[in-house]
């Protein structure tokens, strides 16, 4: 009888592990829920409200300038993803090029936000934004441990 118990215990131990384990691979990606891009906006504009205390005004222009960047971002995602339905690679010197716009775009982005923050708003952003590269890169590393 002792040894009828103790197997009905591991059996439903066991079966109770197999089942939890299913519901965990899922990927990262497919768990978190689909923005619409006016909602990622708002979202970020929220938390740029409550981290750097923005004014109505403050409010307005950063809201606008998000749109744009939005905007650019999804252009640009459209072209990548035609390219790739093409099965064309960028060259060398189209890739270059694409960094410098990118980074170009970067910077026209600081300065506009340089020009509707306060210094110590702005300090606090930049800060802010270096912390969360260090963030992606952290996550990207253990993407790439986790698939090789």
């Amino acid at each position: 009888m002792k040894k009828l118990f103790i197997a009905a215990l591991l059996f439903v131990g066991v079966a109770s592990f197999a089942q939890d384990g299913d519901m965990d691979q899922k990927p990262a990606r497919e768990q978190r829920e689909r923005l619409t891009p006016e909602q990622r906006n708002e979202k970020q504009l929220k938390k740029l409200t409550s981290e750097l205390t923005l004014d109505a005004k403050q409010q307005e222009q950063v809201k606008q300038l998000l749109a744009e960047r939005s905007a650019k971002a999804e252009k640009l995602r459209d072209a990548r993803k035609e390219q790739k339905e093409k099965g064309t690679k960028l060259t060398a010197e189209e890739k270059e090029a694409f960094k410098k716009e990118m980074m170009a775009e970067k910077d026209a982005n600081d300065a506009k936000m340089k020009g509707i923050l306060t210094a110590d708003q702005y300090t606090k952003w930049k800060t802010i934004q270096e912390e969360n590269k260090d963030k992606m890169r952290d996550k990207a590393k253990e993407y790439r441990k986790e698939n090789n």
